[in-house]
């Protein structure tokens, strides 16, 4: 299974890199995996396989621990291996009703993420689903820094509070997106905090917004 798991993280890897490789060299470079160098990816299982990608380095393995170097190109990972053995918070998460994302971040401590994907029971490490979702990574990655760089354009004066925002975006914090994006245009209506609307569309209708506030 770590094998398995460890192949699949070079595929995913792998695709990622491909996905971009078009992309002009200094937007790629600024795509959160090619800008990192090296990353940590965390193995974890409770009722799902949870994949997670991290900026945040992790304390040296200890006992029980595994971890596992490989690179691509220019990107380098340490894969990690948790469990509830080695993590036992996570053996607490319930996930009757479906991955649990944030909990299982929470158990491990991690706060900065880069992608966090999950298998479901039942589902296996393929190369066909890693090039899917490296690849839809990759898009989700280039997209997400072209709303950026735009709202940067459209909010004179502001640009720190869009820096912040991408930062809060790179750390998965959906909530604090859409405090910034009220921040940054406070006539904007129509985002949810609880449930916090998605990102992608946190960044579409403020983009919108700025371009015509009217």
């Amino acid at each position: 299974m770590r094998q398995a798991m460890a192949d699949y993280v070079r595929a995913l890897h792998q695709a990622y890199l491909d996905a971009v490789a078009t992309l002009p060299p200094a937007e790629r470079a600024r795509l959160p995996l090619v800008a990192a160098g090296d990353v940590t990816v965390a193995a974890a299982g409770v009722r799902s396989l949870h994949v997670i990608g991290t900026l945040e380095a992790l304390p040296a393995p200890q006992g029980p621990e595994v971890e596992i170097r490989d690179c691509v190109d220019d990107l380098a990972w340490t894969l990690r291996f948790f469990d509830p053995v080695v993590a036992p918070a996570l053996g607490i998460i319930d996930e009757s009703a479906g991955p649990n994302y944030d909990e299982v971040r929470r158990a491990l401590g991690i706060r900065t993420v880069a992608y966090h994907l999950a298998v479901p029971p039942g589902g296996s490490l393929t190369s066909h689903h890693a090039l899917h979702a490296g690849t839809g990574l990759a898009h989700s990655h280039a997209a997400a820094a072209r709303d950026f760089d735009a709202l940067r354009a459209h909010a004179p004066g502001r640009e720190g509070l869009v820096d912040e925002m991408q930062g809060a975006s790179i750390a998965g914090l959906a909530r604090s997106q859409v405090l910034l994006a009220h921040a940054i245009a406070p006539g904007l209506d129509g985002l949810s905090l609880e449930p916090p609307a998605d990102p992608a569309d946190v960044r579409r209708i403020l983009l919108s917004y700025l371009r015509s506030p009217s």
